[in-house]
């Protein structure tokens, strides 16, 4: 599906749940980068039985339109409260992964009134140091060079876990595709989005939501550490540690992931 947006066009999927058994509160997942909405294929499947799931590509990515103009995490957050406004959802559980995570607390910090509840998956509060700072002007720079598909292959080794890039190679070639198909316009703005977006540590003790936090046990980018700091932030938070999985815990073991989201969103 595609809606226009302001000045943008987002596409997006919206799968809802049986009528007699999904939950009022519909889902909204966000993607990380450089990825699209098909990085949430499995939790549509998994979870599409128990709540109406909508998973958007964010401005730049998958089948959406980037503008011209600057974008922040904040520019996500404003797409993404359009789309619910334009399908006339007043609440949502709001999920995000990584970049989607960042976003998922702008949204927060400007909309409080229309979340519902949290997922927070393999993300962190606190911004870029300098040395990340750093990596994303040099994979701006990579971008602009070589494209994405070079910027992907840098990343690629930090998304899933040693052994199931040896040994699930459909999986891990499905994920370089992922990556390598992004438009390096959208994937550049996104990477200064989130070199300059603001530290969400604040936000953590102002949310009062039920928040689930989710992180791969052997996730390097956004470790165990950064989801329990989360957890021990915000008020009455879970923690899931996803075992056997790195960044993306979602498609590295999808019956986990989903069986502590189904468990989360039934307990709401």
């Amino acid at each position: 599906m595609r809606l226009k947006l302001r000045d943008s066009e987002l596409a997006y999927d919206d799968t809802g749940g049986d009528p007699s058994t999904a939950l009022r509160t519909p889902v909204l997942f966000i993607h990380g980068l450089p990825l699209d909405r098909t990085l949430w294929s499995a939790q549509t499947r998994g979870l599409g039985q128990v709540a109406r799931v909508i998973a958007p590509d964010l401005r730049g990515f998958g089948e959406s339109r980037l503008p011209t103009g600057a974008v922040t995490v904040e520019t996500y957050a404003d797409d993404l409260r359009d789309l619910l406004d334009a399908l006339g959802i007043q609440r949502a559980v709001i999920a995000g992964l990584s970049m989607g995570g960042y976003t998922a607390f702008a949204f927060y910090r400007r909309y409080a009134p229309r979340v519902h509840a949290l997922i927070l998956a393999d993300t962190r509060a606190t911004p870029d140091p300098l040395e990340a700072k750093q990596r994303r002007d040099d994979n701006i720079a990579l971008a602009r060079t070589k494209g994405t598909a070079a910027v992907a292959e840098k990343m690629f080794p930090l998304m899933l876990t040693p052994k199931t890039i040896a040994e699930r190679a459909d999986l891990a070639n499905a994920v370089r595709a992922l990556m390598s198909r992004q438009p390096v316009e959208g994937v550049i703005a996104a990477l200064r989005a989130l070199r300059d977006r603001p530290d969400s540590t604040p936000t953590l003790a102002q949310i009062t939501v039920p928040t689930l936090v989710v992180v791969g046990a052997e996730d390097t980018l956004t470790p165990p550490r950064d989801a329990e700091q989360m957890r021990e932030g915000i008020r009455g938070a879970r923690l899931a540690v996803i075992p056997n999985a790195a960044h993306l815990a979602n498609l590295e073991q999808p019956d986990a992931f989903n069986h502590a989201g189904r468990e989360f969103l039934l307990s709401l």
